[in-house]
């Protein structure tokens, strides 16, 4: 009778995530060569092709996604029996994505206990807005991330955000021009379309002055004065202001966990869990808006 050989799923599942050969092999320690031949035993062992080779890299078969599935699940099991019986702590690795809006206001405090109770547990971190996010979710080269959603108030929503207009002054002189500049991040995020629907609504005209994937470029921009940026509202450094007056109101969105499993790892599971129930508990930005003459704010962003 074959018997499946859990280092060969394991090193599947991980080439798998990083869609590359080359790059596993720098993660599990083994040549390529050696990464290759053992693919090619687990397609002998399973009868089936399970990677589609090209010079940029691989991609999993129909067949290759129903293993990835089983194999997830059986090592994930395997990981939990293994501690179990050994009297230890969760062990493994968590691949997790996260806007930078919400890497940067919530993972300090979301990281920090989640590590002290799991020592053993690797994380690693890939930040990119949620467009780019979900498709890496689909590609398992994610195992869970925290996205954005235009809904607020939906069942999955765990948070909610407000976005704000944010400048070097809380009544910038640039409110003043006929074609207000912005600085917005790509066409396809949620602020974006937020910042441009408000406007058009409101029927202000605008041009985006400036254009940035990054939210340190966004702050940037917004801290020369050249124009006004849209962040979440924990995301705001404490030398910016958030303007309020003179421009129209702008949506809240909703903060959800989503992951590439429907039985996720029992790493990526604890890390969800701890998520899903300290997010909710973080304190809310409760800055107050400056006005012109009055002294720069004490204020500590979130």
């Amino acid at each position: 009778m074959r018997t499946l050989d859990l280092a060969l799923l394991r090193n599947f599942a991980v080439i798998a995530r990083t869609g590359s050969i080359s790059v596993a092999s720098t993660q599990v320690g083994r040549t390529q060569s050696a990464l290759s031949m053992q693919m090619q035993r687990l397609e002998a062992l399973t009868g089936q092709a399970l990677l589609h080779r090209s010079g940029s890299g691989v991609r999993l078969t129909t067949a290759g996604d129903k293993l990835l599935a089983h194999a997830e699940s059986l090592l994930a099991k395997h990981d939990e029996i293994l501690a179990d019986m050994r009297g230890t702590g969760l062990k493994g690795s968590v691949s997790l994505g996260c806007p930078e809006d919400y890497s940067i206001a919530f993972l300090p405090d979301l990281l920090r206990e989640f590590c002290a109770l799991h020592p053993d547990v690797e994380l690693r971190m890939v930040c990119a807005p949620t467009s780019e996010l979900r498709p890496l979710l689909h590609r398992r080269q994610i195992e869970m991330a925290l996205v954005s959603l235009p809904d607020p108030a939906g069942a999955e929503v765990i948070r909610r955000e407000n976005f704000v207009w944010v400048a070097n002054a809380a009544e910038p002189d640039l409110l003043d021009q006929a074609v207000l500049p912005l600085a917005l991040s790509a066409p396809m995020t949620l602020d974006y379309r937020a910042a441009c629907d408000a406007m058009e609504a409101a029927g202000r005209r605008y041009r985006v002055a400036f254009a940035s994937n990054s939210l340190a470029g966004l702050i940037a921009i917004a801290r020369s004065g050249h124009a006004i940026s849209v962040l979440t509202r924990t995301a705001v450094p404490p030398d910016l202001y958030i303007v309020s007056a003179g421009l129209p109101a702008l949506p809240a969105i909703g903060i959800a966990l989503e992951f590439a499993e429907l039985r996720p790892p029992s790493a990526a599971r604890a890390l969800g869990d701890h998520i899903a129930a300290v997010l909710p508990t973080l304190a809310c930005d409760a800055r107050p808006i400056s006005r012109p003459g009055s002294p720069s704010p004490a204020l500590r962003g979130l």
